[in-house]
């Protein structure tokens, strides 16, 4: 059953946009950004979410094998792929620990315990790769270079966004019956860091939407710290009607921010701005069911020029899934009691320090 938000896009419009995101994967099961185009894993994993969203299992499941085809010895992927060829080599942390989120989503659909099992090597390694970079006051830097040097710096919108993956993760173990205490413990140390050490662990992104709604989306501030913290700066990255803008003195308005910024809303229990949010992305909506990536106002032009992509197709879809509210997998992002709590620690009191993870030789 797709979801359907009445009088703002009906199921047709959904299957419809599914159908445009399964249309531009390649043979492979890549799901580039549009054709032509690179793919990273992050926004590849979220169109996988949003092709089964759309009632396309078969093509989600070929994007999964897409990734375990070209996981990385290390449980790492590189940042940017083209069809026959690495484009960008980093090793991004983010990009590398959302494989967890979408298995998760993938499984909450389907129950298909056969395929998690399946995918579960694939999961530990992404994310015990990714804990190699926590540190121990808890942020996780922000990426390897191919050699392995770490870059010296942890980026707010990615270790947030890590911080759910993680909790995906320890979903995922627990269904499986895998003890991995120390990803409960790594989740908790990134939380502290995000709620109250921001001004310090984090390289300053405070242009970029993403970084004022992200740790309220990832559901590490939650409840009504959540709903003042996306208060505090709403008006700052808000344009009209129009919807989210990416950064906070552009008049760039995109449908990927203004749908993730919805379900940040929604996850704080404020319906009326999700779906006043959800709905403003729909103007970015053209006829065939493709999203438009952005658009400068009051121009009216679209930036970057031309563009549409499949990851703003996927997070209208993973929207209107949250927004909706009846699938399987709907409370995965609005829900932040969902998941597992996050355990309340201080790691600089408690003398704790990063967990030593088991060496799986």
């Amino acid at each position: 059953m797709l979801p359907e938000i009445r009088g703002v896009l009906s199921a047709d419009e959904i299957r419809q946009t599914a159908d445009h995101i399964a249309e531009w994967q390649l043979g492979s099961g890549m799901i580039p950004w549009f054709p032509g185009g690179h793919a990273d894993p992050w926004n590849h994993v979220e169109a996988a979410m949003a092709l089964v969203v759309g009632g396309r299992r078969s093509e989600a499941e070929a994007a999964y094998q897409w990734l375990v085809d070209s996981q990385r010895p290390d449980g790492s992927w590189h940042q940017y792929y083209l069809e026959h060829e690495v484009e960008q080599d980093k090793l991004d942390a983010n990009v590398i620990a959302y494989v967890a989120t979408g298995v998760w989503h993938h499984y909450l659909h389907f129950r298909d315990l056969g395929y998690l099992e399946t995918m579960w090597s694939v999961v530990e390694d992404a994310i015990d790769f990714v804990l190699d970079l926590q540190q121990p006051r808890g942020e996780i830097l922000w990426a390897r270079h191919p050699d392995g040097t770490p870059w010296p710096f942890a980026l707010l919108t990615g270790s947030s966004s890590i911080a759910h993956s993680l909790r995906c993760a320890v979903a995922i173990a627990e269904e499986l019956r895998h003890e991995r205490p120390d990803w409960e413990l790594s989740v908790a140390q990134l939380a502290h860091a995000i709620r109250h050490e921001r001004d310090n662990a984090f390289s300053p992104k405070h242009r970029w939407a993403m970084d004022w709604y992200y740790p309220v989306l990832s559901g590490v501030i939650s409840g009504e710290a959540g709903r003042a913290h996306l208060a505090e700066r709403f008006n700052t990255f808000n344009l009209g009607d129009e919807g989210i803008r990416c950064v906070s003195d552009r008049p760039w308005v995109t449908t990927a921010e203004t749908c993730e910024c919805a379900i940040a809303h929604l996850g704080v229990g404020d319906y009326a701005t999700a779906i006043r949010l959800f709905s403003a992305a729909q103007k970015l909506r053209e006829p065939d069911g493709r999203y438009i990536t952005g658009m400068v106002h009051s121009e009216l032009t679209m930036f970057p020029p031309g563009e549409r992509s499949t990851y703003s197709a996927a997070a209208v879809l993973l929207a209107a899934e949250a927004i909706e509210g009846s699938s399987p997998a709907s409370k995965l992002f609005a829900d932040h009691e969902f998941l597992s709590p996050i355990i309340d620690i201080d790691p600089v009191d408690s003398g704790v320090t990063n967990p030593t993870r088991p060496d799986r030789g």
